[in-house]
């Protein structure tokens, strides 16, 4: 787009915009003033031996409202932005719009924040009021991904089952939301070959329990113990520190079919949590931090993962 931002395509831009309105208001005096020869209610065309078109001058009012709407369009060209790189005569731009608006809900809600940030993030955890605006804030900059009742989607974590990739300690889960995550599962389909990468799926399936062809599980130990390990753990617990998933448990963040974990090991996997400490600072990141602790600190959550730590 450098290309478009010199002078010439701001004059262009601008001329084919003027230009425009002034070929509207000449049309508009041009019908205005033609006359037709012969009857002027009735032209030559003719349909089905009787039906006529008609040839009426336009209402006063339609021609006074088009001229009232070319009016309106040079005010507005004037005041606002709109011919190439004329900022308007007021000077309005939409950053400067929301410049404002961030400015005065500030003012009125930056000692709520101030007062939050003073509070650990367990005990805000469990304050309605702080739970109430720190549900607002998911609801605005985190249901597109983790869905609005925060069990995520294909590709995106559930936030309320109590299986952390990072660790859901309130300090883990609020670094997370500040500065982000990006994990990726290297694709292994170039080494492993497309027999080993079916022996390593069993072998991972056989992991949580599912389904899994035995011979070819067993022969898929090796290559997990050489290729997998060292980040899964020897066991396939996962690591924290790395971001790598518990491959023991009953949580998929893509799925646990076979044809899945094929996919997975083979072309790997890249994600991205995006940071928020630029968009949204760490005041509002606290409140949000403490609302998503929460959401796996229910009871009915709490039994979820007993059963799951009992298995």
């Amino acid at each position: 787009m450098s290309d478009f931002t010199g002078d010439f395509w701001s004059l262009f831009v601008a001329g084919v915009t003027l230009v425009s309105i002034v070929a509207c208001a000449l049309l508009l005096v041009s019908m205005s003033k033609r006359r037709v020869v012969g009857d002027p209610d009735q032209t030559p065309h003719v349909w089905d031996e009787d039906l006529a078109e008609l040839n009426n001058p336009l209402p006063r009012w339609w021609i006074w409202l088009f001229w009232i709407t070319i009016a309106f369009g040079l005010v507005y060209l004037w005041a606002y932005p709109g011919l190439g790189s004329w900022r308007g005569a007021w000077k309005w731009t939409s950053a400067g719009e929301y410049a404002e608006e961030m400015k005065v809900a500030e003012s009125r809600y930056g000692p709520l924040y101030q007062k939050f940030a003073a509070q650990e993030l367990k005990q805000l955890a469990a304050d309605p009021q702080a739970r109430a605006v720190g549900e607002k804030l998911f609801l605005t900059y985190c249901t597109q991904c983790h869905a609005s009742d925060a069990r995520g989607g294909k590709g995106f974590p559930n936030l309320t089952d109590g299986d952390w990739l990072y660790g859901g300690e309130p300090e883990v889960i609020k670094a997370t939301i500040l500065d982000g995550r990006r994990g990726i599962m290297p694709a292994m389909g170039e080494v492993l070959k497309e027999e080993g990468v079916r022996d390593t799926a069993n072998f991972v399936r056989s992991l949580s329990g599912l389904a899994h062809d035995a011979a070819r599980a067993a022969r898929g130990k090796a290559s997990f113990a050489t290729y997998c390990a060292a980040c899964h753990g020897a066991e396939g617990k996962g690591n924290t520190l790395m971001g790598a998933p518990n491959l023991t448990d009953a949580v998929w963040l893509y799925g646990s079919s076979e044809a899945t974990v094929i996919e997975t090991i083979t072309r790997g996997r890249s994600n991205v949590m995006p940071a928020h400490r630029d968009l949204l600072g760490e005041p509002r990141v606290h409140v949000l931090a403490a609302y998503v602790y929460g959401l796996s600190r229910t009871e009915k959550t709490k039994e979820a993962i007993a059963v799951k730590a009992a298995r």
